[in-house]
Parts: C-alpha cells; sequence; structure tokens
C-alpha cells in the first residue's frame, strides 16, 4: 500500500470522486425540488425557527409501539388557543420522529407559547403513556434568528474559504490555493451530498451544529493538503530530475502513513461521540467523521493528481 502512485491511477480515483460529487449534487436538487423541503439540505430548528418538543417515555423493557401518523395526525386536528393580537397557529405541517426506539419523541412544530406547549403535551398524554421525570424538553427558536443563524453560518464558511484562499497564496502560489479550495469544495460538497440523501430518506435535519461541523472539515481538509503541498515541495528540489507527476508520487507515498494514522487518531473520539454521545451530538459527530475521511482521501487522491497536469498548462 506504501508503494501506491496515485498519479498512476489518477483516472480511476478522478472518476470515484466525480461520481460522489454527481450523487451529491443530485441529492441536493432532489431535496431542493421537494416542495417539504425547498432547499439543498433539510433545514432544522435553527434555521427555521419554531418549536420543539422532546419527551421521554417511561418504558420498562420495551416501549408501546407508537405511530407517527396518529401522533400527526393529533396534532393536525388540535385547535390551539390564540395569544392576545395573534392567530392560533396551525399544527397541520408538524413533523414527528421517534428515536431510540420510540423512548423518545421529537414533535417540530410552529413557534408556539409556553401555554399553547403545555396544551399540546396535555392533549397528547394518553397516546405517550407515561413520562420521565425531568425528561421534557421545549426549545423554541423565533422566525428572525432562525434566517439570522443562517446567515451566519453561510458568511462564517465564505470567509474561512477567503482567509483559506490567502493564506496558501501567500504561502506557496496560486496554483497551490486554487487545489486547496478544490479540495476544500470537494470535500464540504460530497459531506453536504451525504446529509442532503439522509435528509430525504430518514428525515435527517441540519442545525447550526453542521455548519460548525463543515467550518472544522475545511480546516481539516485544508491542513492535510497542506503538508502534500509541503512534502511535494522538498521532493522537487531532491528529485529535480523526475518530473512532477513522480515526485508527487514521492510526496505521497512518504506522508501516506502520516495521513492515515492521523485520521484514524481524530476519528477515534469521534466514533465514541457517535455510540456514546447521545441524540445531540450524533449527526454532528457523523458529519465530521464522514468529512474528515473525505478530506484524506482529496489530499491523497486529488490534489497531488490534479497538480501536475495543471502545472504543464
Amino acid at each position: 500500500m506504501l508503494a501506491f502512485r496515485v498519479n498512476r491511477q489518477r483516472r480511476l480515483l478522478w472518476l470515484i470522486s466525480l461520481v460522489a460529487l454527481l450523487l451529491s449534487l443530485l441529492g441536493m436538487a432532489i431535496s431542493w425540488s421537494r416542495p417539504a423541503i425547498g432547499a439543498p439540505l433539510r433545514p432544522g430548528l435553527d434555521f427555521t425557527g419554531g418549536t420543539q418538543i422532546q419527551i421521554e417515555r417511561r418504558c420498562e423493557s420495551s416501549c408501546p409501539a407508537l405511530s407517527v401518523a396518529a401522533l400527526e395526525g393529533s396534532l393536525a386536528s388540535l385547535k390551539l388557543p390564540a395569544d392576545p393580537g395573534q392567530l392560533a397557529p396551525s399544527l397541520a405541517g408538524g413533523a414527528v420522529q421517534l428515536l431510540d426506539g420510540g423512548r423518545s419523541v421529537v414533535l417540530r412544530l410552529p413557534s408556539l407559547s409556553p401555554d399553547q406547549s403545555q396544551v399540546v403535551l396535555t392533549s397528547l398524554e394518553s397516546q405517550l403513556g407515561d413520562t420521565v421525570p425531568g425528561g421534557l424538553s421545549v426549545d423554541t427558536i423565533g422566525p428572525s434568528l432562525g434566517p439570522q443563524l443562517l446567515r451566519a453560518s453561510l458568511i462564517s464558511l465564505l470567509v474561512s474559504f477567503v482567509g483559506i484562499s490567502l493564506y496558501i497564496s501567500f504561502r506557496y502560489d496560486r496554483l497551490y490555493a486554487f487545489l486547496a479550495l478544490l479540495c476544500l469544495a470537494h470535500d464540504v460538497l460530497i459531506t453536504c451530498g451525504l446529509f442532503a440523501w439522509l435528509g430525504l430518506l430518514a428525515g435527517v435535519e441540519v442545525n447550526s451544529l453542521f455548519a460548525v461541523a463543515l467550518l472544522t472539515i475545511a480546516g481539516y481538509s485544508v491542513n492535510d493538503t497542506v503538508v502534500i503541498f509541503d512534502r511535494i515541495r522538498e521532493k522537487r528540489s531532491q528529485l529535480k530530475d523526475l518530473p512532477l507527476a513522480d515526485q508527487a508520487d514521492e510526496a505521497v507515498i512518504s506522508t501516506l502513513t502520516r495521513s492515515i494514522y492521523t485520521s484514524l487518531t481524530t476519528l477515534l473520539p469521534l466514533l465514541a461521540l457517535i455510540f456514546f454521545g447521545g441524540s445531540t451530538l450524533f449527526w454532528f459527530s457523523v458529519a465530521l467523521s464522514f468529512g474528515i475521511m473525505v478530506g484524506a482521501w482529496s489530499s491523497i487522491a486529488v490534489a497531488p493528481t490534479l497538480l501536475p497536469v495543471l502545472s504543464r498548462r
């Protein structure tokens, strides 16, 4: 494995990345075209605003079965009291999600007042059964705060991209900066594509933690790519008689073990969060783990294989 020369297999490596990118774009396009989503990724409460109610049910060995359709039907038929000077919100578009084998029930609803939230809980008592004392969580994001968080997340990503571009341009040259940004976009886009498909198939939503994961992936991707670039620069001075493709291959071979070990040691705590971190950090950890693997791939299979081709042009 350590003698694998990436530039001799670059067409195959490019094909793998191209297929992953096309699948990602397809998932995001389908998600955007769905009226129920209307965005490349299914936005969560942080970005859309609303009220999320999470209820922990008291279960012994197993929980009595619940029907998502029945719970959503009960919500749709519920008439809430109106706050002074406002119309009563409709719960017809409310979403219900069952977690941990039905032990936890998550309701995603329009913005509700405390009194309205209590009416919802009271109306579902007969269907939910006994609940765990202290196992109730009600989070409300205002209709104006959600778009502000989305805008701030997008600006943060854009600023990080620009800062990384300036750093690589200063340290290397414009071609290296272009390749670093290309790998960064490759990693972020494929990670978004995974969550676009998860949103379509499993109803997974993205929130502000997902934006944090993307920023972390961007930093990791650039760090891994810079290590390869540094080694290529060393090999260009040491192996002047060899073509750039062979110099890049030697750089990849000399850093491959380091890249694998770094990725594995980074993944170990993330795997612990996936299995033991609870529902709050689960998808954040999944996004980071997947993005780190894609970042390791792009730093080995994309940047060193495109560099000789673009340098000749």
